[in-house]
């Protein structure tokens, strides 16, 4: 069965670090793309970062960039978000997803395959 489990959520202060991981199992992800989203109470689930099959392609939502570093290790079949310099806007429930649809945009939730059950960020001020 195929799973995606996030870990690394917890209660950070402001300005604060944090890494989130999302590790695979029941099939490779090492030819498919894999991306975060988040979604906070009441809004809609929102484009946090994505990254191609190699890793050598990487693609930021404007509120995240500078402070978020995407990465993957595909012998671990794992996916990484490096966290750094946290705002309280980052809270949120956050989302593992792989596997891009075919004529998908990396951007559009609806576009992925697979996804984790979340993690939740709580940065406070």
């Amino acid at each position: 069965q195929v799973q995606l489990v996030e870990s690394g959520g917890g209660l950070v202060q402001a300005g604060g670090s944090l890494r989130l991981s999302c590790a695979a199992s029941g099939r490779t992800f090492s030819s498919s793309a894999m991306g975060w989203f988040r979604q906070a109470p009441g809004t809609e689930r929102e484009f946090v970062a994505a990254i191609s099959w190699n890793g050598g392609t990487k693609y930021y939502a404007d509120s995240v960039k500078g402070r978020f570093t995407i990465s993957r290790d595909n012998a671990k079949n794992t996916m990484y978000l490096q966290m750094d310099n946290v705002k309280p806007e980052d809270t949120a429930l956050y989302y593992c997803a792989a596997d891009l649809g075919s004529g998908g945009s990396y951007s559009g939730s609806t576009a992925w395959n697979y996804w984790g059950q979340g993690t939740q960020v709580t940065v406070s001020s």
